[in-house]
């Protein structure tokens, strides 16, 4: 990693944990062996404690760094149309800003460090929980004998419209690049899911705030991962919302 880091103006990491980019940018050597003034654009989905220590660690370097997350799965890396949430400095998110949008659609300053990942928590929230509830309605128009394009394509149109059942319908058929269509390989795997969905309970406890369909979503994806379906896409959910 100290070698990776010297002699360039931006380095960007995406890892899968708040201790793997510790280990990276203290325990590794990254900040201690970068350049003066080298700009750091994190962009793993981390808990916002971490994300706000490692902004100070930086600056205390004498780095700038953004927390960066992203959303737009594997789908919007290919495309480059991610979303990039960013959170620190407005100087730091004006020099990330023009990097970013190379490979995102949208690059938003979401205020100070940590802001960005608390806005991708707060996102992932949102999806964990409307994933859950488009699988719902997909099972009970199954059992009410009501044929899933169907039900699509009323949906999609009403005030039921979300991304979950537009971009990544957890059935084949009415959206053919969801992962539905590919047996439920992963574009975001169960385990990330209730990852994200854990980091959001933590931060709720933290703040105070009460999220009781975060809560459930996250105990509906323990069990999926308890029932050894960690590595399906966290879609896939449906397969044990209908009792397979």
């Amino acid at each position: 990693i100290p070698e990776l880091v010297k002699g360039v103006e931006v380095v960007v990491t995406m890892l899968p944990a708040g201790p793997h980019v510790r280990a990276v940018l203290q325990d590794g050597g990254a900040l201690a062996n970068a350049d003066y003034s080298t700009l750091f654009i994190e962009c793993s989905t981390i808990d916002v404690d971490t994300a706000r220590a490692m902004h100070a660690a930086a600056v205390e370097a004498g780095m700038e760094m953004v927390d960066a997350p992203v959303s737009g799965g594997t789908a919007g890396a290919a495309g480059a149309t991610l979303t990039f949430m960013m959170g620190g400095t407005e100087a730091a998110y004006e020099r990330a800003r023009p990097i970013c949008e190379k490979m995102g659609k949208a690059v938003i300053h979401a205020g100070g460090p940590g802001n960005g990942q608390a806005a991708k928590i707060c996102n992932n929230m949102i999806l964990g929980v409307t994933m859950i509830g488009v699988c719902e309605a997909l099972v009970l128009a199954e059992k009410l004998g009501l044929d899933h394009q169907k039900l699509y394509d009323i949906s999609s149109q009403s005030s039921g419209s979300c991304w979950s059942l537009n971009t990544y319908c957890p059935v084949p058929g009415p959206v053919p690049t969801s992962p539905a269509n590919n047996d439920y390989k992963p574009g975001f795997a169960a385990a990330m899911m209730e990852k994200d969905l854990k980091l959001a309970q933590a931060a709720a406890q933290s703040a105070g705030a009460a999220t009781p369909m975060g809560a459930a979503a996250l105990a509906l994806y323990g069990l999926f991962l308890n029932a050894g379906q960690g590595n399906v896409d966290f879609s896939g959910i449906i397969k044990m919302i209908r009792g397979n």
